[in-house]
């Protein structure tokens, strides 16, 4: 009895003042991921094209794209092709790099040295083939812009609501849970406008069948 009591108080304390949320839990501390969306994930940005699903694109041809624009470093080829796709497409260093040193070997575009990183450049053989369509716009093809806003309006939501939390009274937390609960109650019942928007276009073939058997 007297351990339960201690771990009784113990967990108390833990909770005291709200939820122990740490700093960059982001939504996934909150509860707040899913599935179905247009990328819901963890971390500081939420990546993913419609369906959670991570969208995969043409590395090497994305790679000879940008440095067509201009010489870049490897991460910074990294970041720009997940600034263009909109979190969709975040190629990772393990597919970059190797990617890189092959077109090296191939004299497709050539490495210096630069405050301890490798700056990659094109060469005229490199251009040559240079895609006419950008990559990452095959990875977005057919993803609505809007899944794009809801996406990040929702994580910014999470950083307010966050910081609620974290700063806000108890009298502030609770009317922050009562408007994040209105909000969720509004999306249903935006889903319940279009199912009963299709149930009035069905037609009624009730009647027609009863006067059938008739």
């Amino acid at each position: 009895m007297a351990h339960r009591d201690q771990q009784g108080r113990g967990e108390r304390r833990r909770w005291e003042g709200g939820p122990p949320f740490r700093a960059g839990m982001g939504m996934a501390g909150m509860g707040m991921t899913g599935h179905g969306g247009p990328g819901f994930g963890r971390g500081r940005r939420m990546r993913g094209g419609p369906g959670g699903r991570r969208r995969r694109g043409d590395v090497r041809a994305a790679a000879l794209a940008l440095l067509a624009e201009r010489p870049m470093h490897g991460y910074e080829m990294i970041q720009e092709l997940e600034e263009r796709t909109g979190g969709v497409w975040r190629p990772s260093p393990g597919a970059v790099y190797p990617a890189l040193a092959l077109l090296e070997d191939q004299g497709l575009v050539t490495a210096t040295e630069s405050d301890g990183k490798r700056r990659f450049a094109i060469t005229d053989a490199g251009r040559a083939e240079v895609p006419e369509r950008a990559p990452w716009d095959d990875v977005t093809q057919g993803i609505d812009p809007v899944q794009f806003q809801v996406r990040d309006t929702v994580a910014q939501i999470a950083v307010a609501a966050q910081q609620v939390v974290m700063a806000g009274t108890d009298d502030q937390r609770a009317r922050a849970a009562e408007l994040l609960a209105q909000t969720r109650r509004g999306l249903y019942a935006l889903l319940a406008e279009d199912t009963a928007s299709d149930a009035s276009d069905t037609p009624d073939t009730s009647a027609a069948a009863e006067e059938g058997s008739a």
